[in-house]
């Protein structure tokens, strides 16, 4: 890749997505083609940011109450 994503800290590919989040491949499309993980399909390979993958989590970890 070029300096695309020089900044951006992108994960190229949905073996690349899954292996951030401690998925298999076949889950990693299933969260990124039902937009529970925002990502975009550039050709044929998806791409998201670490950003993105640190906020799916962030919103699956209920906050606890003060």
């Amino acid at each position: 890749m070029s300096n695309i994503n020089v900044g951006l800290d992108l994960v190229w590919g949905a073996a690349a997505i899954g292996r951030e989040l401690n998925l298999s491949e076949r889950q990693t499309y299933y969260v990124l083609e039902k937009g529970l993980l925002p990502g975009k399909k550039v050709g044929a390979q998806w791409v998201t940011s670490r950003h993105a993958i640190r906020t799916y989590f962030a919103d699956l970890v209920p906050v606890e109450a003060a």
